[in-house]
C-alpha cells in the first residue's frame, strides 16, 4: 500500500487503470441491465417490478461498500499517516452517498405496489437513511476541514465511528421484524432464480467497476486541486517576500 504513498506513482497507475475500469464497467453495467430489464421474464408474485432488483441490489451494496472502504481509507490515515488516505476516503464519499439515494429511491418504488406504502420506518429503511445523513455529515466535515486548513483527523475518526452502521444494515431484517424480505444472497445459498442471479451479478460487478472509476477519477481531481492550490501559496509567499524584501524609493537628501 505504502509504493503508491507517492503521488506520482499513484497518478501513473491510477492513469492506466481509470479507464480500463470505467469502460469495463460500462459495457458490463449496460450488458446487465439490458438483460434484466428486456429479456428476463417478470417474477410470479412481484411481476414487472422486479427488474428494479438490477438497479437496488447494486446500489444498496454501493452505499455500504462505499462506507466501509471510507472507513478503512480513515483507518490508515489515523493508524499509518498515509498520504493518500484522506484524499481516498474523501474520493468515496461523494460517489457513497449518491448510490446510497439511489437505493432508497429504488427501495420507495418497489414499496409502494409491494408494500402499499412509499415509506416504512422498519430497520433497513431507518438504517439505509441513517447512512444517507452520515455521508451527508462527513462531507461537510471533509469539506470544513480541507477549506480551512483543520484537522483531517476529526473527518477520519467520525467514518470510523459511523461504521458500525453497516453490520447494523446488513443484520437489521435479522435481528428486527421487518417488511424487507431477509437476506437472498448468503455465503454458498441463493434464494434467487438463475434466470434473474446472473444478470444480478452482473450489475453488481459492472457498477462496482464504475464507482471505482468514479473514485479514482475524483482522487486525481482532489490531487490536481491540492496541487494547484499549492502553487498558488508558494507564489503569494515568494510574492510578501519579494515585497517585503524592495527597498522603498526615497527623497534626496536635504
Amino acid at each position: 500500500m505504502h509504493i503508491y504513498a507517492n503521488p506520482k506513482r499513484f497518478l501513473s497507475l491510477a492513469g492506466w487503470l481509470t479507464p480500463l475500469l470505467f469502460w469495463g464497467g460500462l459495457v458490463l453495467s449496460l450488458a446487465a441491465l439490458g438483460w434484466g430489464f428486456f429479456v428476463v421474464p417478470p417474477d410470479r408474485l412481484m411481476g414487472e417490478t422486479v427488474r428494479i432488483l438490477f438497479v437496488h441490489v447494486p446500489a444498496a451494496w454501493l452505499g455500504m461498500g462505499g462506507w466501509a472502504g471510507l472507513a478503512l481509507a480513515s483507518g490508515a490515515l489515523l493508524i499509518w499517516k498515509h498520504p493518500l488516505a484522506s484524499i481516498a476516503a474523501r474520493a468515496i464519499a461523494v460517489p457513497g452517498l449518491a448510490f446510497t439515494a439511489l437505493c432508497l429511491a429504488t427501495g420507495s418504488i418497489w414499496g409502494r405496489p409491494a408494500w402499499g406504502t412509499w415509506w416504512e420506518w422498519d430497520g433497513r429503511l431507518t438504517s439505509m437513511l441513517v447512512l444517507l445523513f452520515l455521508y451527508g455529515g462527513y462531507i461537510a466535515l471533509a469539506e470544513a476541514s480541507s477549506r480551512e486548513g483543520g484537522s483531517s483527523r476529526i473527518p477520519a475518526i467520525f467514518a470510523i465511528v459511523g461504521a458500525i452502521n453497516v453490520p447494523i444494515i446488513n443484520r437489521s431484517v435479522v435481528w428486527w421484524n421487518s417488511l424487507h424480505q431477509p437476506p437472498s444472497l448468503t455465503v454458498g445459498k441463493s434464494a434467487i432464480a438463475d434466470v434473474y442471479l446472473w444478470p444480478l451479478i452482473g450489475a453488481v460487478i459492472g457498477f462496482s467497476l464504475l464507482f471505482g472509476a468514479i473514485v479514482l477519477m475524483r482522487m486525481r481531481a482532489l490531487i490536481a486541486r491540492q496541487q494547484v492550490e499549492a502553487r498558488l501559496r508558494r507564489r503569494a509567499l515568494d510574492d510578501d517576500a519579494m515585497a517585503a524584501g524592495a527597498v522603498p524609493s526615497g527623497g534626496g537628501a536635504a
